[in-house]
């Protein structure tokens, strides 16, 4: 039986990437799908008129939606609104492809087509792993993510190839318990389910990304992330999975709740 396969899109204030990524759901891969959201995290920028606009004038054979979060609740807070989406209405898989068109989705395929997901309850994309290939990233910036693979290797006690990246895929049997609420909703987001791996046993890969810099804007702060970083891993390393299981977020919400701003059905 095929999977049903959920495809979640952040979005913040990525117009001119946004549209590109629409397009990567186009060809093979779409075969793949069930249903793609585009989660705009209140995004001061046209980005949400130039999704609306590309879906309209696109044809994909599943639906399409763009959702509006109530408020800006962070790339964490999206992530949330996403695995919330996908445990509601039934989906077996979520896809997370970031909308600053980094990544490629077409790294997923070889394991789309040879079922080779299913072993697993994570797939991570790792910008960092054997035969991976990086494009416009700088060699300080490289050395840096190296040092934190290596922490995070020791302290895990298993090789870690990347602190998150923007392609991911989660089983949603998994996030059904929804232990990632109270994860930061911040950038940091990725590297708590990172730990959640160690802490929960569960069974993940990495997998190797084309990853691309280049009319890109981040909204990291390198210094201060770094920082923090650091010491989530000497938090985990101390207390292991209570690390995890303390409300980490700055603010506590409820429930992340969004608006439905636009939804193509598909076209057979």
């Amino acid at each position: 039986m095929k999977d049903k396969i959920l495809v979640f899109i952040p979005m913040y204030n990525c117009e001119k990437q946004i549209v590109r990524v629409i397009d990567q759901l186009s060809g093979e891969v779409g075969k793949y799908l069930a249903e793609a959201i585009i989660v705009n995290n209140r995004s001061t920028d046209n980005g949400e008129e130039a999704v609306v606009e590309k879906i309209k004038e696109s044809s994909f054979s599943f639906p399409v939606s763009v959702l509006r979060n109530v408020e800006n609740y962070g790339l964490g807070g999206s992530h949330k609104v996403a695995f919330e989406y996908a445990i509601k209405h039934d989906f077996d898989y979520v896809i997370v492809l970031h909308g600053d068109d980094q990544g490629s989705i077409a790294d997923l395929l070889p394991a789309l087509k040879s079922g080779g997901y299913r072993k697993y309850d994570c797939c991570l994309g790792a910008r960092f792993a054997p035969k991976s290939r990086l494009d416009g990233y700088s060699k300080f910036r490289i050395f840096g993510n190296h040092v934190f693979d290596f922490i995070f290797t020791v302290v895990m006690k298993r090789k870690v190839y990347d602190l998150g990246a923007g392609l991911n895929l989660y089983r949603v049997d998994m996030l059904k318990d929804r232990y990632f609420h109270t994860y930061p909703d911040n950038l940091t987001f990725n590297v708590y389910m990172l730990m959640a791996t160690k802490a929960y046993e569960q069974h993940y890969c990495f997998f190797p990304l084309s990853w691309r810099e280049t009319d890109q804007v981040s909204n990291a702060k390198v210094m201060s992330q770094a920082v923090k970083t650091l010491k989530m891993a000497v938090g985990f390393l101390i207390k292991g999975k209570e690390f995890l299981e303390q409300d980490s977020r700055e603010k506590k919400i409820e429930q992340y709740e969004y608006q439905v701003v636009h939804r193509e059905e598909g076209k057979q």
